[in-house]
This record gives structure tokens, C-alpha cells and sequence, in this order.
């Protein structure tokens, strides 16, 4: 998807980029060896196909820092497929409080696609660790991170740095029409939690570091089960919306005209 994006040059938003695509422009290629592009100054187009030859070589290192910065955060969806195999799901549990008033994260849960890992606090939850584990990907996928987790890590472990895209599956899927919290689309998607962590929430997080902080190694074990298990289906949850993002982009419908055609 990242190669038909045009909104990344400044000047051109959706309806321009859909306008585009509707002119049989669908990539970054096609853009550059068009001579000419009605509406568009050559001044201007030189400008903009010297960015996109930029993009694409950048793309072809794999510079994702540099897409997290030429993207708006909504757009960020779009480097999905391009990122998503190096990407990391991230969830944090805290105290309850909020940052500025005692509040600070109990557990940080990471998941890759192969592995989790829980940063707790007071064992190995510090902001080296955390960049550290950061910087060994290309895609930050969370649910409701944009409003809550990073901005509360941001505030509470100074220094944490957050450069990649970031895929806020909670927005994402609102714009194509699924509606509420991660359990709730957990189940409408069919997905089923573990057995032990059923039915509970952030609340009851709250209470088990409670209990692990007096002792019960019980607590910890269930809250970690519980943190895992809100970061282990996002990638799931990922593809699919990435996949209804990409539909409702309308790229697919330009796409799917040009074999057609027979064009390459």
C-alpha cells in the first residue's frame, strides 16, 4: 500500500490522491514517469518526484523512522505490509493512577509474532530496557496506545523513545466500522482468550500488582497471562483491518482495472 501513497507529499491529500489513482497514477513509478500531471506545476512535480525517488530508496533499506515522520499517525496503516513482519504489539498495565499523581506502569508486554516478553516493575522495566527492546523493530501495532500507552510511558519513564510507525488498531478500526474495546472485537472476530483471564479488565490488573507487591507470586503469574493476552492477537487483528483499510482506501478497484487491461 505504501508505494501507491501519495498523501505523504505535502500538498496531496486523499482526494487528490484518490484523483491520481483514478488517472492510472497508482504508484510512485508511475508518478515519476509521467511527463506531465494536469494540476500539478512541472516545478512542483520535479519537487515531488525527486521525494518519491527519496521514499522509494529509503523504503528499500528499510527506514521505517523516516515513513513514521513523512506519514500522519492515522496513516500510518498503510506501512503495514511493509513493516509488519519486523513489527512489535505492545500493551502496559499500571497502578490505576494517572502520571503526575503517583501513577507509573507495572508491566510492559511485548509480542513479535514468536515471542513475549513482560517488563516488570522493579525487575527489569527501566527506560534503557524498553528502548532497547523498541529498537529492535520497524512497527509499533497497539490498541488505544496512540491516546493511552505511549503518551502514559512518555510522561512517566522520560527518555522513551517511540520513532517507528505506529498502527492504533482501536482508530483503525473504527474507520471501517468496528465499534468498541479490544474484547469486544476479539469476539465478534472469533478469537478466545485463555481460560484463566476471561472476563477481566484493567481494573482487576490493577488489584493483582496490588497482590503481587504483598507477596503472590499467584497474582503476578495472572497478570502476566493477562497482559499477554492483550498483546497476542493484535497481529491477527492487524491483517485484518489492514486488509479493510486497504478496501476501503479504494486502491483495489483501480488496481484490479489495470490487469484488466492487461497493464502491468
Amino acid at each position: 500500500m505504501i508505494r501507491h501513497t501519495f498523501s505523504l507529499l505535502n500538498g496531496i491529500g486523499e482526494k487528490l490522491e484518490r484523483n491520481l489513482w483514478e488517472r492510472g497514477i497508482l504508484t510512485w513509478d508511475d508518478f515519476i514517469n509521467t511527463p506531465e500531471i494536469e494540476g500539478i506545476s512541472p516545478e512542483r512535480k520535479s519537487a515531488y518526484d525527486g521525494l518519491l525517488t527519496h521514499a522509494s530508496i529509503e523504503l528499500g533499506v528499510g527506514n521505517a523512522e523516516y515513513f513514521a515522520r513523512m506519514l500522519k499517525r492515522n496513516e500510518h496503516w498503510r506501512l503495514f505490509k511493509a513493516f509488519g513482519d519486523e513489527a512489535v504489539c505492545l500493551d502496559i498495565e499500571t497502578n490505576g493512577l494517572v502520571p503526575g499523581a503517583g501513577g507509573y506502569a507495572t508491566v510492559v508486554g511485548l509480542y513479535d509474532g514468536r515471542e513475549s516478553r513482560c517488563l516488570v516493575r522493579g525487575e527489569n522495566l527501566s527506560v534503557d530496557e524498553l528502548n532497547r527492546e523498541l529498537s529492535g523493530y520497524k512497527c509499533l501495532i497497539t490498541f488505544y496506545g496512540a491516546a493511552f500507552d505511549v503518551p502514559f510511558l512518555m510522561r512517566t519513564m522520560p527518555g522513551v523513545k517511540f520513532n517507528i510507525p505506529h498502527f492504533d488498531l482501536c482508530f483503525a478500526a473504527r474507520r471501517v466500522q468496528l465499534e468498541g474495546g479490544l474484547k469486544k472485537l476479539e469476539a465478534r472476530l472469533g478469537i478466545i482468550r485463555e481460560e484463566s483471564v476471561q472476563g477481566m479488565n484493567g481494573y482487576d490488573a490493577v488489584k493483582l500488582w496490588k497482590q503481587a507487591r504483598r507477596g503472590s507470586s499467584e497474582a503476578m503469574d495472572l497478570l502476566l497471562t493477562y497482559n499477554m493476552e492483550d498483546t497476542k492477537n493484535l497481529l491477527a487483528i492487524a491483517s485484518i483491518i489492514y486488509d479493510k483499510m486497504r478496501s476501503l482506501s479504494g486502491i483495489e478497484e483501480y488496481t484490479r482495472a489495470r490487469l484488466a487491461c492487461g497493464v502491468a
